[in-house]
């Protein structure tokens, strides 16, 4: 199945100044952040994007626009961006706009370290909605592009840190009361496969790794097997191949296939 690039947007004022932005309009990426995502692109630069889906909150759709700037590999033009309000940042609520330093004191704040899939923000989401609005939007593009653009396809979703780590513990069997484990900092990419028995958690908050591993493997030779109809798995005259729904038992070659 397709490679999904899980990129939570660069780094904002808000994220520096202890505030919950939350879905304030208007928080754009400061200079830092700006320097992120253009280093970001450059390197993701080699990998063929077929589609890229942002949140419509700004930060993220500059960061998404920072990536499509940049040519894909030997110049292949990128895709127009597309966006979706499944990726949108948790509606916090009430606490949207607050600082951190006065959250820390509200008597829900523990719940939401703890047992966040009991939480409901005042005025707000519950945070297993949250979840599951952007697991729907990321399992629905993902079959979509496997249909159009084939299996070893590599497209991106670009959203915001608490949304990215409920689409990872999904993907690790984690349940949400766990999500708090899991660090996605900001221009971080994490990769996810889904396959008809697993999704497969192949990096996460990765802020500078090599990507070529992700490359879409080149095309193999139609082998007799293939010719007459062999079964996922079976090859003709060669060694068996690993399904793609199965782990490789001691470790794989990289890239998660």
């Amino acid at each position: 199945m397709p490679v999904l690039l899980l990129v939570r947007h660069g780094r904002t004022a808000a994220n520096t100044g202890g505030v919950l932005a939350g879905r304030t309009p208007g928080v754009t990426l400061d200079e830092t952040g700006r320097a992120q995502v253009a280093a970001l692109a450059q390197r993701l630069a080699p990998l063929p994007l077929v589609r890229v889906v942002s949140s419509p909150l700004q930060r993220c759709q500059e960061t998404a626009a920072a990536l499509l700037a940049v040519a894909g590999p030997e110049g292949t033009p990128r895709p127009e961006l597309l966006t979706d309000d499944g990726l949108s940042e948790c509606d916090y609520g009430d606490w949207t706009g607050r600082p951190i330093a006065e959250l820390l004191k509200e008597p829900l704040w523990g719940a939401v370290q703890a047992h966040p899939s009991s939480v409901v923000f005042p005025g707000g989401e519950p945070m297993r909605l949250m979840q599951q609005r952007a697991l729907d939007v990321v399992r629905r593009v993902d079959a979509e592009v496997a249909a159009e653009h084939g299996p070893d396809a590599v497209w991106a979703a670009v959203s915001h840190g608490d949304v990215i780590k409920a689409v990872l513990a999904d993907a690790l069997g984690v349940h949400l009361d766990g999500f708090q484990r899991i660090v996605v900092d900001p221009a971080s990419v994490s990769v996810v496969r889904y396959t008809p028995l697993r999704p497969f958690a192949v990096r996460t908050n990765d802020t500078g790794g090599d990507v070529t591993s992700l490359l879409p493997p080149p095309p193999k030779p139609a082998t007799t097997g293939e010719q007459a109809g062999g079964q996922d798995g079976e090859q003709d005259g060669d060694q068996p191949t690993v399904p793609s729904s199965d782990a490789v038992i001691g470790g794989g070659a990289g890239g998660g296939r």
